[in-house]
């Protein structure tokens, strides 16, 4: 009877256990885009992350390595702006980048996130002298391929 009683609870924790992975493997679908290589700073590598939340937005995170500041460029700018060209064309800046000296200058690291209802398609990084530029500049630093 003991054996019963083990075999039933095992079978349960094992499927238990199946169940649990299966899921997770469903929510942790994301979307890992590698930025291309950079003529304006070409020591820039780069990724971008985005999936769904619970809510159905869209989760944007980016993770640069090497990216020098925004005032050394040639010509000099004040802010890196992401922007995000969504499903139905529309370009949309959604953030910037800040590099300050106490941020950036010593590891030359920068993360963002934001959240976006929009369905994004390509995700692209411009140095700006406003960072709330209503459409991007010439000065392309970063951008990824469509996805």
């Amino acid at each position: 009877m003991k054996t019963t009683k083990f075999n039933f609870l095992s079978k349960n924790i094992l499927l238990g256990t199946l169940v649990a992975l299966l899921l997770l493997s469903f929510t942790s679908c994301a979307k890992k885009i590698t930025f291309q290589t950079s003529t304006v700073v070409p020591a820039a590598r780069g990724q971008v992350t985005v999936n769904k939340d619970n809510n159905k937005n869209y989760v944007v995170k980016i993770k640069i390595d090497d990216l020098a500041e925004v005032s050394r460029l040639e010509p000099s700018r004040n802010a890196y702006v992401v922007w995000m060209e969504t499903d139905e064309s529309q370009v949309k800046n959604i953030g910037r980048i800040k590099s300050d000296t106490k941020f950036m200058s010593s590891k030359l690291k920068a993360d963002f996130e934001t959240v976006t209802a929009f369905k994004p398609v390509k995700i692209f990084i411009t140095a700006e002298d406003n960072a709330d530029a209503q459409y991007p500049g010439s000065q392309l630093v970063l951008e990824t391929n469509r996805f």
